[in-house]
């Protein structure tokens, strides 16, 4: 960081020698030329081992500038929730600085379940402002990888299952993000959607599904909300890994979404010289080179993109025609971030920042079940509140892999509760089970002993006795983010709950009815005690503030909102890909010990195509445990039927469809408008439904308001693979609003000509 701050101080002085000497300021350095023209002139003022230079990584974070011109190096961070903690120059051990403390916010799955756009806006803005004032340029997320299994270890990083709202829901968070002057990062592209074989398999897709199912949030972060930078995935995608991919880097992403930005590999996802040459990659990092074999004096220097490559150009075996195009996307990028004079100076763990974790984690907590109106709180009722569960006492902000954090402060679900009722009530824990008692993560450590040498009977015996004595029993548990739970680079072994919780759940419903379950998790799990417990929250990991803001949800401080990003199925084989798709790879090659290295990849077919979550659950008539888009609220709403502006439309028509939506509960709350279109005929198969559009809407106890949404043809559309092109067949359609895709309340038909 002390090298970076002498480079910006060295353009500063660079300028000020110019201004002193009344001359000329170069164009590079001229604020009142095009960001075009200053770039040209760099490159022109540069040599080919400074261009090359720019290309790889010089640190395990960091890339060099060219400190001749006084342009400064890029510096990037984890990760999508937080700003991850300063590591030492070539090592991944901590740096042990007192001052890289942040707040950390909640996870992206909590982020989407909010469904609220101005939510992901200023969680951008926050959180730019902290990588900001962390002097960071670049910022390893957001990732928008679908929710295509429920074991996907790193699903907690990510918005769900849906293409649309992972859409919507990520190009206010990267603009909140840039507004900083701090790059996003939108990853990994593409098709990373299991962490097990990630390095070492290749994904068999038709273009359909390609095109209308994993690629719409990448191209939406890039098209719209002009993510400077993207992330390559691990992965392989017709034979060639997906951070050195013809066919997603250039054909897809720089020509036909026209993207202008830089493309920058997942840490050690490069390994061949010419195809990230000619593949359309920008800039490498965490190549695992270790630079001793090619006798060079930095390990940097051997990387794909370094000296190889320098080689290959003083050879004549490659042209700079690929080289200019790399620098001038990171010279680009660097007017934007390092070179940015205007960019404020951000700021860590201000009360506002604070307060948007806390309201985040709010929204995004879903109200599964909640039979009987256990919830909220009711202290007139009875104030002895019994608190189960090791979810309750655990930090959960260290761990998960890349996306860990060192943060300032992490309130526990316990002591929220204990803050949130003080002297009103007595709060009293229990263990329950004891599960991931570990708490440290590439030398972060959370300070807990979580060690407890107690029996599963005698946990569970404890935890039933206090159950019985108590008024309300609030259980919290879920998953952690220990390895094969939620975490990088492995997958769940189960869908199930670990650490016996099963068992701890179906004793305590047996002896208190005011018991609500609330899980701790980034992904569905089987709930085989749904029918004996009354409440069910789905709680997320939700960083700094979670505490407080589980604490709110239960006394009825704030009323659920949220709703699920993704489906919850009953058992594993009612997801599609577990049922008719490939995982975690073929079963013959996985037999025969295929995945176990890059040599011998393993294949992975996405055999379900299109049908997706929801898709496949109403194709299939699969009922879910709980559906795509469902969360309940302390109130109640009544929608009205639905009216739209027109029957016919043209193809280059609009559409638009209102409905009244009244608040009929006693207290004031939020409720989520969804539209859903479909196909009545189609020449293809189609989905029974698909999500075209969604608002939240607040409203106060007794009021109504109407919602309206527009769509356009493109929301009627599928991707005919033959002709390569988006098409709307003419014909009936029907749009299908609700407040969940199982919960339709107004259908409306109309016809495209």
């Amino acid at each position: 960081m002390l090298k970076k701050t002498a480079i910006v101080g060295l353009l500063t002085i660079i300028s000020a020698s110019f201004m002193a000497q009344n001359t000329t300021i170069p164009v590079y350095l001229d604020e009142s030329k095009s960001v075009g023209q200053r770039v040209q002139d760099a490159l022109a003022r540069m040599t080919l081992e400074e261009k090359v230079a720019m290309l790889h990584a010089q640190s395990k974070f960091s890339s060099p500038g060219v400190p001749r011109l006084g342009i400064p190096e890029f510096w990037t961070t984890d990760g999508p929730h937080g700003v991850r903690p300063e590591v030492m120059w070539d090592e991944w051990n901590q740096a042990g600085w007192t001052n890289d403390s942040i707040i950390a916010y909640p996870a992206l799955t909590a982020l989407s379940a909010t469904w609220n756009k101005k939510m992901s806006w200023n969680y951008g803005k926050a959180l730019g402002e902290e990588a900001r004032y962390r002097k960071k340029d670049i910022l390893l997320g957001p990732g928008v990888n679908i929710y295509r299994t429920p074991l996907n270890g790193r699903n907690f990083e990510y918005m769900g299952e849906d293409p649309y709202l992972t859409s919507k829901m990520v190009v206010p968070y990267i603009k909140g993000v840039q507004s900083n002057g701090v790059a996003t990062s939108v990853k990994h592209y593409a098709l990373n959607n299991q962490e097990m074989f990630r390095h070492t398999s290749n994904v068999i897709i038709d273009d359909r599904t390609l095109y209308e199912i994993y690629l719409p949030p990448f191209k939406a972060a890039v098209t719209e909300g002009d993510s400077w930078t993207i992330m390559g995935a691990y992965d392989m995608y017709k034979g060639q890994y997906a951070s050195q991919n013809q066919y997603l880097l250039n054909d897809i992403l720089k020509k036909e979404w026209g993207y202008k930005g830089v493309v920058v590999s997942d840490w050690g996802a490069v390994n061949n010289t010419e195809q990230a040459i000619h593949n359309g990659l920008d800039l490498e990092f965490g190549s695992w080179t270790n630079g001793l074999s090619a006798g060079t004096k930095n390990a940097y220097d051997n990387y794909y993109l370094a000296q190889p490559y320098l080689n290959l150009i003083k050879s004549g075996k490659v042209g700079t025609q690929e080289l200019d195009d790399k620098v001038m996307r990171l010279l680009n990028l660097a007017y934007k971030t390092t070179m940015n004079t205007k960019k404020p100076f951000g700021n860590v763990a201000s009360e506002e920042h604070k307060a948007i974790a806390k309201e985040i984690g709010e929204e995004g907590i879903v109200l599964l079940k909640n039979y009987g109106n256990v919830l909220p709180i009711d202290l007139n009722k009875g104030n002895r509140i019994a608190v189960i569960g090791e979810n309750a006492i655990k930090i959960m902000t260290v761990g998960g892999g890349s996306s860990s954090l060192k943060v300032k402060y992490e309130t526990l679900p316990l002591d929220g509760i204990k803050s949130r009722f003080g002297n009103q009530a007595d709060v009293q824990f229990a263990r329950g089970y004891v599960g991931d008692i570990g708490g440290e993560y590439n030398g972060v450590k959370s300070g807990q002993d979580l060690k407890d040498n107690r029996s599963a009977d005698e946990l569970l015996n404890e935890a039933v006795e206090l159950a019985k004595k108590s008024d309300y029993v609030i259980f919290v548990g879920g998953l952690n983010k220990s390895d094969f739970q939620d975490s990088e680079g492995n997958d769940r072994k189960s869908y199930g709950l670990p650490y016996n919780q099963d068992n701890v759940i179906a004793a305590l419903a047996k002896v208190n009815k005011n018991f609500a379950v609330v899980l701790v998790s980034g992904n569905a799990v089987a709930m085989p005690w749904i029918k004996d417990v009354p409440t069910v929250l789905q709680s997320w990991y939700l960083g700094s503030e979670a505490g407080n803001s589980l604490a709110a949800i239960l006394s009825g401080d704030a009323n659920p909102s949220g709703k699920l990003p993704f489906s919850f199925p009953v058992k594993l084989e009612d997801n599609a890909a577990h049922n008719l798709g490939e995982y975690p790879g073929n079963k013959e090659e996985l037999a025969a010990g295929k995945g176990k290295d890059q040599k011998n990849p393993i294949n992975i077919r996405y055999n379900e195509g299109i049908f997706v979550g929801y898709r496949w659950h109403d194709t299939k008539k699969i009922k879910p445990l709980f559906s795509f888009g469902h969360g309940l609220s302390y109130s109640t709403f009544e929608f009205g039927k639905a009216k739209t502006d027109k029957t016919i439309i043209s193809q280059e028509d609009k559409i638009t469809f209102t409905v009244n939506i009244k608040n009929t509960g006693k207290r004031a709350g939020a409720e989520v408008v969804q539209l859903y279109i479909s196909d009545l005929k189609s020449s293809v198969q189609r989905p029974v439904k698909e999500l075209k559009g969604f608002e939240k809407v607040y409203l106060n106890p007794g009021e109504q308001k109407e919602v309206s949404i527009t769509i356009d043809k493109t929301a009627l559309s599928f991707f005919d693979a033959e002709k390569h092109e988006w098409v709307a067949e003419p014909g009936a359609f029907e749009a299908l609003i609700g407040n969940s895709s199982d919960e339709i309340k107004t259908k409306v038909k109309f016809t495209l000509q």
